[in-house]
């Protein structure tokens, strides 16, 4: 089993951004429609059977690959957990312009009305952000039912966003957006999102944005899409971290409550290694150079590449004045 470079998965979206992706990638790229990069993907987007899906360097898609032989690239751990399904979806995400209002469902409400057992849970690292630059996550206070059905029906768009914890984005802060909780990114950002694998969104906002109404309920209808929204007020202090300045080799930068879902470390290995254990690995290179040492393979290691390296590679090194973010599923015990 090979250790894997990955090149750009980036499908057309209703937002518009792309440019940080496509420098971070060494891409000559100035179309400012593909905001999103989708890492190692198994997942497609909604209603659609193959956009979203990653292309392996021999053209076949990562998604058959897996299905042929799930225990070398998951691990046979994590097949008897999980099955098939890697339980993971990274991507890289650059708005240019906010994003709209919207939360996703938990797995409880995706297993019960859409057949799913993923929900939507997801968390952001930030790689580079403007001066100016925010994200907003969850309500200051608590909204009645009725108050937001008519903030979305009549797209009170004002009241929706004033609702919403406004927190400066900075290099380095990493935060945690717990599937229901209502959310937005802002314009200016680079970050790093790992999530469950699913594209459900339920939109509360869609005015000035290529988007149709319909769209925002998952095909249910608001009034029971609106059910999977979390109303009540979030102290966001538990869902937020901020990178300290010592900046240690390993940095855990999401919260305990994350590893249910998805596990990720910042790496910096430095004057010594850092040692990986075999498991299906999405590694992102943030800065510096470096090189990750297998059994049987060595690749270096530049700002900008992403390598997928599945369970079979073995236990490998990361040596070098390198930042690498090691992207993983949950430990197949977690659920």
């Amino acid at each position: 089993m090979d250790i894997l470079r990955l090149g750009p998965n980036r499908p057309a979206h209703f937002y518009r951004g792309g440019p940080w992706i496509a420098s971070f990638r060494g891409l000559d790229d100035p179309v400012d429609t593909r905001p999103e990069d989708w890492i190692a993907s198994v997942t497609t987007r909604a209603g659609d059977d193959s956009v979203g899906l990653t292309v392996l360097p021999d053209r076949r898609l990562l998604r058959d690959a897996v299905r042929a032989d799930p225990e070398a690239y998951l691990g046979p751990d994590h097949v008897a957990a999980f099955g098939i399904d890697p339980a993971l979806l990274v991507k890289l995400l650059n708005p240019a312009q906010r994003l709209p209002v919207h939360a996703h469902p938990d797995a409880s409400f995706a297993t019960h009305h859409l057949g799913c057992v993923h929900g939507k849970t997801e968390a952001w690292l930030v790689l580079e952000a403007e001066p100016d630059a925010a994200v907003y996550l969850g309500l200051r206070d608590s909204v009645p039912d009725d108050v937001l059905r008519a903030w979305v029906a009549e797209q009170r768009v004002g009241s929706l966003l004033e609702s919403l914890n406004r927190l400066p984005a900075r290099r380095g802060d990493a935060f945690l957006v717990p599937a229901g909780v209502p959310h937005a990114i802002g314009n200016g950002v680079l970050l790093v999102e790992l999530q469950e694998p699913t594209d459900f969104s339920i939109f509360l906002e869609w005015d000035g944005f290529q988007l149709d109404p319909s769209a925002g309920h998952l095909g249910l209808g608001f009034d029971l899409a609106l059910q999977a929204v979390d109303r009540s007020a979030r102290d966001v202090s538990a869902l937020m971290s901020a990178e300290s300045a010592d900046a240690p080799r390993v940095r855990r930068p999401f919260p305990d409550d994350a590893d249910q879902f998805f596990r990720a470390d910042v790496l910096r290995p430095g004057t010594d290694e850092i040692l990986l254990a075999p498991a299906w690995t999405v590694l992102i290179v943030t800065d510096g150079d470096g090189r990750l040492d297998a059994q049987v393979q060595s690749e270096e290691l530049h700002r900008g590449d992403v390598l997928l390296v599945p369970w079979g590679v073995g236990p490998a090194r990361l040596v070098g004045d390198v930042t690498v973010i090691r992207c993983r599923p949950p430990e197949p015990t977690a659920r």
